[in-house]
């Protein structure tokens, strides 16, 4: 089923909002939130002071991952009073590792239009900045908290060609860096914290690097990747070419176990395993 975004019929704006300098928002973004009849916002505290420093005064609802679900009732009210709505996160893009998708799916289910604007987004600034290879890349956004799970996580991405972008906290950047180096390997890998504020820093190198330099990451946290480069460097390279490959250079059989294993994400005993079975044969 097709719609025509503006068609004048009652509509869901998704408004990307300033992810840190208040002056990264657009003049359509800033229009539409004085058009709109009504906003519903993941906290009206923050949106509060959005508004008051462009001079707007909206109603406000609260919307966040908690409550969510029980507000389709209420924008459909809305929309059936004929009433444009806006939606807005605390920061950067609705949706984007924010609330925002059970009332827009909700409404594109009822037959109402969402409309969503180009905006402010961490992960791009981060991506471009960051120095490694842009296109293609491949968003995640936060991995689980618990241990074993984004541990389980890690091994679903290893593999992936295109650059990795990641969402993280930092009281527990220093677990998810080591477990990036044990999971996915040494790559190159860039941090960028409190981007487009006062003290916005980018932290570039090889994730060993970085862990050696403990820094201490404060604020909001992206990360960027690089893809796993090695798939298409050894796919044509059973695992017993793949470890002659280091033997020839003076390598021990061991060691280059261990960085075949690190290369292809595997564990040195089945690499080891599968050595010695080609070696028997």
């Amino acid at each position: 089923m097709s719609q025509k975004s503006y068609d004048n019929s009652p509509s869901l704006y998704l408004i990307p909002t300033p992810i840190g300098n208040m002056e990264d928002i657009t003049i359509r973004a800033i229009n539409t939130l004085k058009k709109v009849d009504v906003i519903f916002c993941e906290d009206t505290r923050v949106t509060g002071e959005l508004l008051k420093y462009y001079d707007i005064k909206k109603k406000l609802i609260s919307s966040h991952e908690y409550n969510e679900s029980r507000n389709k009732q209420k924008l459909l009210e809305y929309f059936q009073k004929g009433f444009n709505v806006g939606l807005v996160s605390d920061r950067g893009t609705p949706i984007i590792s924010d609330p925002g998708y059970v009332l827009a799916k909700f409404a594109i289910e009822n037959g109402y239009n969402v409309i969503s604007l180009p905006g402010a987004t961490a992960l791009v600034p981060a991506l471009t900045s960051s120095g490694i290879c842009p296109m293609p890349f491949y968003y995640y956004g936060f991995l689980k908290s618990q241990d074993s799970a984004r541990k389980k996580e890690l091994e679903m991405l290893k593999n992936i060609e295109a650059t990795l972008i990641i969402y993280e906290t930092p009281h527990r950047i220093k677990k998810v860096l080591i477990d990036l180096g044990n999971i996915l390997g040494n790559r190159q890998i860039s941090i960028s914290r409190e981007i487009t504020k006062k003290f916005e820093e980018i932290y570039r190198g090889t994730i060993d690097e970085l862990i050696k330099e403990n820094n201490s990451y404060k604020g909001e946290l992206v990360i960027v990747i690089e893809g796993n480069k090695n798939i298409q460097k050894y796919n044509n390279l059973n695992i017993k070419e793949h470890i002659d490959f280091y033997l020839k250079d003076g390598i021990s059989v061991m060691d280059a176990i261990k960085i075949v294993a690190k290369e292809r994400g595997m564990k040195k005993s089945e690499v080891y395993n599968l050595y010695h079975i080609k070696e028997k044969k």
